[in-house]
């Protein structure tokens, strides 16, 4: 599967749970909605990613890519520790100057 190089960078840090790494994916000013919530700029990024990597211990398995005009969705298989692992989720991102704005998670 040919990944953008930020997403295929976004993959790798989640699966070796470096969460600061992880939040370098993303700009100054990027949105990140998750289990209902909103997290906005880096360092709320990388917050909201540690804790979650401490609490889920989640790998991502890409097993679909797709690239739209305004958006990009990539389809992973997520496992971890949380109730019915492993998941397929949908990541739906919105990159500019190889650095992701935006990304939404949804089931």
């Amino acid at each position: 599967m040919n990944l953008p190089n930020v997403i295929a960078r976004l993959i790798a840090t989640q699966n070796s749970f470096d969460s600061v790494a992880y939040a370098q994916c993303f700009s100054e000013t990027a949105v990140v909605v998750d289990e209902g919530k909103t997290h906005q700029g880096r360092p709320a990024i990388e917050e909201w990613i540690a804790d979650s990597n401490e609490r889920y211990r989640a790998t991502m398995k890409p097993v679909g890519f797709e690239e739209k005009e305004s958006e990009s969705v990539l389809k992973a298989e997520v496992s971890g520790n949380f109730p019915g692992s492993p998941l397929v989720l949908s990541y739906h991102l919105v990159i500019a100057d190889e650095l992701i704005q935006s990304l939404k998670v949804t089931g």
